[in-house]
Protein backbone atom coordinates (compact mmCIF):
# COMPACT_ATOMS: atom_id res chain seq x y z
CA UNK A 1 0.00 0.00 0.00
CA UNK A 2 1.12 3.29 -0.28
CA UNK A 3 1.46 6.28 1.66
CA UNK A 4 1.29 9.78 1.54
CA UNK A 5 4.16 12.42 1.87
CA UNK A 6 3.28 16.43 1.61
CA UNK A 7 5.87 18.95 2.13
CA UNK A 8 5.22 21.97 4.36
CA UNK A 9 6.09 23.93 1.57
CA UNK A 10 3.12 25.94 -0.84
CA UNK A 11 4.71 23.85 -4.05
CA UNK A 12 1.96 21.38 -5.46
CA UNK A 13 5.10 19.32 -7.41
CA UNK A 14 6.72 18.72 -3.82
CA UNK A 15 3.32 16.00 -2.39
CA UNK A 16 4.82 12.59 -3.29
CA UNK A 17 3.15 9.43 -2.99
CA UNK A 18 5.33 6.74 -0.90
CA UNK A 19 4.91 3.28 -2.16
CA UNK A 20 5.29 0.22 0.23
CA UNK A 21 8.85 -0.10 -1.27
CA UNK A 22 9.94 2.87 -0.60
CA UNK A 23 9.50 4.43 -4.00
CA UNK A 24 8.67 8.33 -3.83
CA UNK A 25 6.32 9.42 -7.28
CA UNK A 26 5.86 13.30 -7.08
CA UNK A 27 2.87 14.54 -8.20
CA UNK A 28 0.83 18.13 -9.34
CA UNK A 29 -2.76 16.34 -9.98
CA UNK A 30 -4.00 12.97 -7.71
CA UNK A 31 -7.04 11.04 -8.00
CA UNK A 32 -8.07 8.77 -5.30
CA UNK A 33 -9.68 5.88 -6.22
CA UNK A 34 -8.60 3.17 -4.03
CA UNK A 35 -11.74 1.70 -3.22
CA UNK A 36 -12.56 -0.42 -0.51
CA UNK A 37 -12.56 -4.08 1.34
CA UNK A 38 -15.04 -6.09 3.06
CA UNK A 39 -15.48 -6.25 6.88
CA UNK A 40 -14.50 -9.05 8.10
CA UNK A 41 -14.09 -10.69 11.91
CA UNK A 42 -11.00 -11.33 13.21
CA UNK A 43 -10.77 -15.09 12.14
CA UNK A 44 -12.10 -16.38 9.39
CA UNK A 45 -11.03 -20.17 8.28
CA UNK A 46 -11.35 -21.87 5.22
CA UNK A 47 -14.74 -21.82 3.95
CA UNK A 48 -15.66 -18.12 4.72
CA UNK A 49 -15.88 -16.15 1.48
CA UNK A 50 -15.92 -12.44 1.14
CA UNK A 51 -16.95 -11.30 -2.13
CA UNK A 52 -14.80 -8.76 -3.59
CA UNK A 53 -12.36 -9.74 -7.11
CA UNK A 54 -12.87 -11.60 -9.73
CA UNK A 55 -10.75 -14.43 -7.47
CA UNK A 56 -12.95 -14.03 -4.86
CA UNK A 57 -15.83 -14.91 -7.27
CA UNK A 58 -13.89 -17.74 -8.95
CA UNK A 59 -13.34 -19.59 -5.22
CA UNK A 60 -17.20 -18.98 -4.20
CA UNK A 61 -18.27 -20.47 -7.45
CA UNK A 62 -15.79 -23.40 -6.77
CA UNK A 63 -16.53 -24.01 -2.76
CA UNK A 64 -20.49 -24.18 -4.35
CA UNK A 65 -20.01 -26.68 -6.44
CA UNK A 66 -18.05 -28.98 -4.14
CA UNK A 67 -21.38 -30.93 -3.06
CA UNK A 68 -21.58 -28.49 0.59
CA UNK A 69 -25.09 -28.47 1.89
CA UNK A 70 -25.31 -26.18 4.43
CA UNK A 71 -24.11 -22.16 3.82
CA UNK A 72 -24.97 -19.16 6.13
CA UNK A 73 -24.86 -15.72 4.32
CA UNK A 74 -24.26 -13.16 6.89
CA UNK A 75 -25.52 -9.91 5.58
CA UNK A 76 -28.78 -9.74 3.66
CA UNK A 77 -27.95 -6.58 1.15
CA UNK A 78 -27.10 -6.57 -2.56
CA UNK A 79 -24.34 -9.39 -2.23
CA UNK A 80 -25.96 -11.06 0.47
CA UNK A 81 -29.14 -11.54 -1.57
CA UNK A 82 -27.80 -12.85 -4.47
CA UNK A 83 -25.41 -15.29 -3.39
CA UNK A 84 -28.31 -16.85 -1.13
CA UNK A 85 -30.64 -16.86 -4.49
CA UNK A 86 -28.08 -18.39 -6.79
CA UNK A 87 -27.54 -20.82 -3.55
CA UNK A 88 -30.79 -22.01 -3.18
CA UNK A 89 -31.06 -22.68 -7.01
CA UNK A 90 -28.19 -24.66 -6.35
CA UNK A 91 -30.02 -26.37 -3.63
CA UNK A 92 -27.85 -25.45 -0.97
CA UNK A 93 -30.02 -25.36 2.43
CA UNK A 94 -29.70 -21.11 3.29
CA UNK A 95 -29.73 -19.55 6.44
CA UNK A 96 -29.42 -15.62 6.01
CA UNK A 97 -28.36 -13.10 9.31
CA UNK A 98 -29.12 -10.05 9.00
CA UNK A 99 -28.61 -7.24 11.60
CA UNK A 100 -31.77 -5.56 10.47
CA UNK A 101 -35.36 -6.41 11.43
CA UNK A 102 -36.04 -7.30 7.55
CA UNK A 103 -33.20 -7.27 4.80
CA UNK A 104 -31.97 -4.06 3.06
CA UNK A 105 -34.59 -2.12 5.53
CA UNK A 106 -32.21 1.19 4.72
CA UNK A 107 -31.95 0.69 1.16
CA UNK A 108 -35.28 -0.18 0.33
CA UNK A 109 -37.84 0.82 2.87
CA UNK A 110 -39.99 -0.69 5.29
CA UNK A 111 -42.81 -1.97 2.38
CA UNK A 112 -39.92 -3.33 0.15
CA UNK A 113 -37.68 -4.80 2.53
CA UNK A 114 -41.04 -6.56 4.45
CA UNK A 115 -41.70 -7.90 1.05
CA UNK A 116 -38.17 -9.09 0.18
CA UNK A 117 -37.71 -11.06 3.81
CA UNK A 118 -41.06 -12.57 2.32
CA UNK A 119 -39.72 -13.41 -1.08
CA UNK A 120 -36.59 -14.98 0.45
CA UNK A 121 -38.68 -17.14 2.51
CA UNK A 122 -40.89 -18.29 -0.32
CA UNK A 123 -37.93 -19.41 -1.74
CA UNK A 124 -36.57 -21.55 1.04
CA UNK A 125 -33.96 -19.69 2.44
CA UNK A 126 -34.40 -19.39 6.90
CA UNK A 127 -34.19 -15.53 7.40
CA UNK A 128 -32.78 -15.25 11.08
CA UNK A 129 -33.48 -10.87 11.64
CA UNK A 130 -32.40 -9.10 14.77
CA UNK A 131 -29.07 -10.50 15.67
CA UNK A 132 -25.82 -10.05 14.75
CA UNK A 133 -22.73 -12.25 14.18
CA UNK A 134 -20.05 -12.45 16.81
CA UNK A 135 -17.51 -15.65 15.50
CA UNK A 136 -16.89 -18.26 12.82
CA UNK A 137 -16.25 -21.39 14.60
CA UNK A 138 -13.97 -24.55 13.03
CA UNK A 139 -10.52 -25.66 12.99
CA UNK A 140 -8.85 -25.16 9.28
CA UNK A 141 -12.32 -24.82 7.90
CA UNK A 142 -15.72 -23.48 9.13
CA UNK A 143 -17.71 -26.01 10.77
CA UNK A 144 -20.37 -23.76 12.34
CA UNK A 145 -21.89 -19.50 12.55
CA UNK A 146 -21.53 -18.16 16.14
CA UNK A 147 -23.97 -15.84 16.78
CA UNK A 148 -24.37 -13.00 19.49
CA UNK A 149 -27.24 -14.47 21.14
CA UNK A 150 -25.49 -17.35 21.91
CA UNK A 151 -27.15 -19.85 19.11
CA UNK A 152 -24.70 -21.73 16.77
CA UNK A 153 -25.63 -22.59 13.25
CA UNK A 154 -24.11 -25.37 11.61
CA UNK A 155 -22.12 -24.62 8.20
CA UNK A 156 -20.35 -25.96 5.60
CA UNK A 157 -19.79 -22.65 3.76
CA UNK A 158 -20.05 -19.48 4.94
CA UNK A 159 -20.26 -15.94 2.74
CA UNK A 160 -19.46 -12.92 5.16
CA UNK A 161 -21.40 -9.78 3.30
CA UNK A 162 -20.97 -7.41 6.10
CA UNK A 163 -20.39 -4.24 3.77
CA UNK A 164 -17.33 -2.54 3.24
CA UNK A 165 -14.93 -0.25 5.19
CA UNK A 166 -13.11 2.80 2.49
CA UNK A 167 -8.98 2.36 2.26
CA UNK A 168 -8.33 5.51 3.78
CA UNK A 169 -5.67 4.10 6.31
CA UNK A 170 -2.83 5.42 4.14
CA UNK A 171 -3.98 9.13 4.15
CA UNK A 172 -3.91 9.14 7.57
CA UNK A 173 -0.88 11.62 7.39
CA UNK A 174 -2.45 13.50 4.36
CA UNK A 175 -4.18 16.75 5.95
CA UNK A 176 -6.99 15.75 3.82
CA UNK A 177 -10.49 15.24 5.80
CA UNK A 178 -11.39 11.76 6.13
CA UNK A 179 -14.93 10.64 7.63
CA UNK A 180 -16.25 7.43 6.19
CA UNK A 181 -14.16 8.21 2.78
CA UNK A 182 -12.21 11.23 1.58
CA UNK A 183 -14.26 14.16 2.12
CA UNK A 184 -15.29 15.95 -1.26
CA UNK A 185 -16.95 19.02 -2.53
CA UNK A 186 -19.80 18.71 -5.60
CA UNK A 187 -17.08 18.44 -7.95
CA UNK A 188 -14.92 15.91 -6.49
CA UNK A 189 -12.17 17.91 -5.22
CA UNK A 190 -10.90 16.79 -1.47
CA UNK A 191 -11.80 19.62 0.52
CA UNK A 192 -9.46 22.17 0.45
CA UNK A 193 -7.44 21.05 -2.21
CA UNK A 194 -6.81 22.09 -5.54
CA UNK A 195 -5.12 19.39 -6.91
CA UNK A 196 -6.50 16.21 -5.40
CA UNK A 197 -9.64 14.50 -6.73
CA UNK A 198 -11.66 11.49 -5.12
CA UNK A 199 -14.13 8.55 -7.24
CA UNK A 200 -15.89 5.57 -6.35
CA UNK A 201 -16.52 3.65 -3.37
CA UNK A 202 -13.85 6.04 -1.46
CA UNK A 203 -15.05 9.37 -2.27
CA UNK A 204 -17.63 10.95 0.02
CA UNK A 205 -18.77 13.83 -1.75
CA UNK A 206 -21.29 16.85 -1.30
CA UNK A 207 -24.51 15.89 -3.21
CA UNK A 208 -26.10 19.20 -4.58
CA UNK A 209 -29.03 17.13 -5.59
CA UNK A 210 -29.92 16.41 -1.65
CA UNK A 211 -28.72 20.12 -0.41
CA UNK A 212 -25.38 18.96 -0.17
CA UNK A 213 -25.48 16.23 1.80
CA UNK A 214 -22.57 13.69 2.26
CA UNK A 215 -23.07 10.49 0.17
CA UNK A 216 -20.94 7.31 -0.30
CA UNK A 217 -22.17 4.80 -2.73
CA UNK A 218 -21.08 1.32 -2.98
CA UNK A 219 -21.58 0.61 -6.42
CA UNK A 220 -19.76 -0.35 -9.60
CA UNK A 221 -21.85 1.73 -11.86
CA UNK A 222 -21.22 5.19 -9.87
CA UNK A 223 -17.08 4.37 -9.90
CA UNK A 224 -17.63 4.10 -13.19
CA UNK A 225 -19.62 7.26 -13.52
CA UNK A 226 -17.67 9.51 -11.09
CA UNK A 227 -14.25 8.64 -12.40
CA UNK A 228 -14.56 10.02 -15.79
CA UNK A 229 -16.20 13.07 -14.06
CA UNK A 230 -13.32 13.51 -11.52
CA UNK A 231 -10.78 13.02 -13.87
CA UNK A 232 -11.78 15.89 -16.27
CA UNK A 233 -12.34 18.25 -13.23
CA UNK A 234 -9.13 17.36 -12.35
CA UNK A 235 -7.45 18.56 -15.84
CA UNK A 236 -10.18 21.36 -15.36
CA UNK A 237 -9.14 22.74 -12.29
CA UNK A 238 -11.86 23.75 -9.70
CA UNK A 239 -13.11 27.12 -11.17
CA UNK A 240 -14.16 25.36 -14.65
CA UNK A 241 -15.05 21.94 -12.86
CA UNK A 242 -18.69 20.59 -12.86
CA UNK A 243 -20.88 19.13 -10.13
CA UNK A 244 -21.75 15.38 -10.22
CA UNK A 245 -25.01 15.12 -9.26
CA UNK A 246 -26.34 11.85 -10.55
CA UNK A 247 -29.31 9.97 -9.26
CA UNK A 248 -27.97 6.77 -7.86
CA UNK A 249 -29.20 4.17 -9.42
CA UNK A 250 -29.00 0.28 -8.13
CA UNK A 251 -30.61 -3.38 -9.83
CA UNK A 252 -30.52 -6.72 -8.21
CA UNK A 253 -32.02 -10.35 -9.16
CA UNK A 254 -32.87 -12.50 -6.06
CA UNK A 255 -35.01 -15.48 -6.47
CA UNK A 256 -36.19 -13.88 -10.11
CA UNK A 257 -37.40 -10.66 -8.89
CA UNK A 258 -35.99 -7.75 -10.20
CA UNK A 259 -35.30 -5.19 -7.66
CA UNK A 260 -34.23 -1.42 -8.31
CA UNK A 261 -33.47 1.21 -6.72
CA UNK A 262 -32.84 4.85 -7.83
CA UNK A 263 -32.04 8.27 -5.07
CA UNK A 264 -31.73 7.88 -1.33
CA UNK A 265 -34.60 6.46 -0.13
CA UNK A 266 -33.15 6.50 3.33
CA UNK A 267 -33.41 10.47 3.94
CA UNK A 268 -37.29 10.21 3.01
CA UNK A 269 -39.49 11.38 6.06
CA UNK A 270 -42.50 9.24 4.06
CA UNK A 271 -42.62 6.44 1.61
CA UNK A 272 -45.92 5.36 -0.45
CA UNK A 273 -46.42 2.68 -2.98
CA UNK A 274 -47.71 4.33 -5.93
CA UNK A 275 -48.18 1.24 -8.85
CA UNK A 276 -48.89 -2.41 -8.08
CA UNK A 277 -48.55 -3.89 -4.72
CA UNK A 278 -46.10 -5.79 -2.72
CA UNK A 279 -49.01 -9.28 -2.42
CA UNK A 280 -48.17 -9.27 -6.37
CA UNK A 281 -44.78 -9.13 -6.53
CA UNK A 282 -44.99 -6.09 -8.98
CA UNK A 283 -45.27 -2.52 -7.29
CA UNK A 284 -43.14 0.73 -6.90
CA UNK A 285 -42.55 2.59 -4.12
CA UNK A 286 -42.07 6.49 -4.15
CA UNK A 287 -40.11 8.06 -0.99
CA UNK A 288 -40.26 11.78 -0.05
CA UNK A 289 -38.73 14.28 2.18
CA UNK A 290 -40.38 17.57 2.79
CA UNK A 291 -43.19 16.29 -0.18
CA UNK A 292 -40.53 16.27 -2.46
CA UNK A 293 -38.82 13.17 -4.11
CA UNK A 294 -35.78 11.72 -2.97
CA UNK A 295 -35.82 7.76 -3.61
CA UNK A 296 -37.55 5.22 -5.26
CA UNK A 297 -37.67 1.45 -5.03
CA UNK A 298 -39.34 -0.95 -7.88
CA UNK A 299 -40.02 -4.66 -8.08
CA UNK A 300 -40.62 -6.45 -11.35
CA UNK A 301 -41.84 -2.84 -11.82
CA UNK A 302 -39.00 -1.15 -14.82
CA UNK A 303 -41.40 1.34 -16.25
CA UNK A 304 -42.46 2.81 -13.02
CA UNK A 305 -38.98 3.10 -11.56
CA UNK A 306 -37.41 5.30 -14.75
CA UNK A 307 -41.14 7.64 -14.41
CA UNK A 308 -39.75 8.39 -10.39
CA UNK A 309 -36.06 8.82 -11.29
CA UNK A 310 -36.79 11.45 -13.67
CA UNK A 311 -38.91 12.84 -11.02
CA UNK A 312 -35.88 13.14 -8.58
CA UNK A 313 -33.61 14.42 -11.14
CA UNK A 314 -36.07 17.23 -11.38
CA UNK A 315 -36.50 17.45 -7.61
CA UNK A 316 -40.35 16.86 -8.39
CA UNK A 317 -43.95 16.73 -6.25
CA UNK A 318 -44.59 13.16 -6.37
CA UNK A 319 -47.89 14.68 -8.14
CA UNK A 320 -45.78 16.18 -10.77
CA UNK A 321 -45.29 12.15 -11.65
CA UNK A 322 -48.04 10.61 -11.10
CA UNK A 323 -50.20 12.30 -12.84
Amino acid sequence: MAAWQASRGPALADQVIVLDDGAEIAFDGLVIATGARPRRLDRQPAGVHTLRTLDDALALRADLRAGHERLVVVGGGFIGGEVASTARRLGLAVTLVDAGPYPMLGTLGRHAARWLAAHHAKHGVELLSGVRVAAFEGGDRVTAVRLADGRSLPADLVVAAMGVVPNTEWLQDSGLKLDDGVVCTGTLFAEGMAAVVAAGDVARWSHGLYGGALVRIEHWSNANDQGGVAARNLLAGPDDARPYAEVPSFSTHVHGARIQTAGLPYLADEERVVAGSPGEDRFAVAFLKGGVLVGAVAVNAPKELIRLKRGIAARDALEAVTT
